[in-house]
């Protein structure tokens, strides 16, 4: 038993969070050791299918990183270097690599990356809702009833899709990856323990596709209200994917170290928000669950209790708040001097300048 944040100063006192709480068992918030299996790889029907009817989307997807991967990533010296260290020879046909760098099809045969991180990376494998979003109940965009309308999305997500709203989720596939899930990368391959990853900046950069709306004749930044949503949503999960990382690891290497560093820095910056926000009690909820577990080996079982209960006041403040009353967050969310890079234009926009 020993502090994995030794170098950085003394944990605080462990505290009980002793609020009753319910089951998780009909949550999907257990942390993916292979995000290509969380994400139902015999499902993916691949980003072409997807393309069909958002064109302009998948035009400003090619302008990413996320499209770019599925050439680059192979061709990469460090990727290289880390496949060797990992005795990995094809990067392509290994699964260390496949989860997180492609959109990959699994059979029973074999698995195949069809693309980069696409569609179904974010709003999950398309096979079971594919049809039910897509067609207007039958009718065409302009016939269908809002009722109708209703019940085609609610029928859409029954069956396993992402949409925009359901942030924590979106934000749990982003943390999914962007928080490396494996140990054996990291400490084995020398893979990075992650990206300096924050929800705002980089959703609002080049991979912000806010064009369905407009029909890709402008691609908007998201409202002052729903960044301050994905501004505290992703403090969260981070905090929670984090602490995840550090209740599975095994070794008293740098994956550990840097996970419980990851998680000190945010629980941090949680505390911040929550004394800038105090009506969002859950913030406050959240900022203390992070310190009621030890962040050090050997406490599994405390770690991911904290980390079922932090996921739990996510949820809780994505259904409390919508941002209108979170105004007091603003001098903490990083601005569009920050954000990510920029997006491509879509063709419509292109086209009309």
């Amino acid at each position: 038993m020993f502090a994995l944040v030794d170098r950085m100063g003394s944990l605080p006192v462990t505290r009980l969070f002793a609020a009753a709480i319910v089951s998780l068992a009909f949550l999907s918030i257990g942390f993916a050791s292979d995000p290509a299996k969380a994400a139902g790889a015999n499902k993916v029907v691949g980003p072409n299918a997807c393309a069909e009817c958002h064109k302009e989307e998948a035009e400003v997807w090619k302008g990413t990183h996320h499209f770019t991967t599925f050439r680059d990533m192979p061709r990469s010296k460090e990727a290289r270097r880390i496949a060797d260290r990992l005795k990995i020879k094809r990067i392509k046909s290994q699964s260390l690599c496949l989860g997180c760098h492609f959109t990959t099809n699994s059979t029973r045969k074999k698995k195949k990356p069809l693309a980069g991180v696409s569609c179904e990376s974010c709003h999950s494998a398309g096979k079971d809702w594919l049809k039910s979003h897509s067609e207007f109940s039958g009718k065409t965009e302009q016939t269908e009833s809002k009722a109708e309308a209703a019940e085609r999305w609610r029928q859409s997500e029954a069956s396993g899709m992402i949409r925009p709203a359901a942030i924590y989720k979106l934000a749990k596939n982003c943390f999914g990856c962007h928080v490396v899930p494996q140990e054996k990368l990291v400490n084995v391959g020398g893979h990075s323990a992650g990206s300096a990853f924050e929800l705002v900046s980089w959703s609002q950069g080049e991979i912000r596709h806010n064009v369905w709306y407009t029909k890709g004749k402008s691609n908007a930044v998201a409202s002052a209200k729903r960044r301050r949503i994905l501004y505290v949503v992703g403090l969260a999960v981070e905090l929670e994917t984090s602490i995840r990382a550090v209740a599975r690891a095994t070794k008293r290497k740098p994956y550990a170290f840097e996970m419980a560093r990851r998680a000190d820095a945010v629980r941090k910056k949680l505390a911040r928000a929550a004394k800038a926000a105090p009506k969002a009690r859950e913030l406050s909820q959240i900022a203390e669950l992070g310190h009621s577990a030890g962040l050090k080996l050997d406490n599994s079982e405390a770690l991911l209790e904290a980390a079922d209960k932090i996921a739990l006041q996510a949820l809780a403040l994505v259904g409390a708040h919508d941002g209108s009353g979170l105004a007091a967050l603003d001098p903490l969310i990083p601005g569009s001097e920050k954000y990510k890079g920029k997006p491509a234009k879509p063709a419509t926009a292109a086209g009309a300048g």
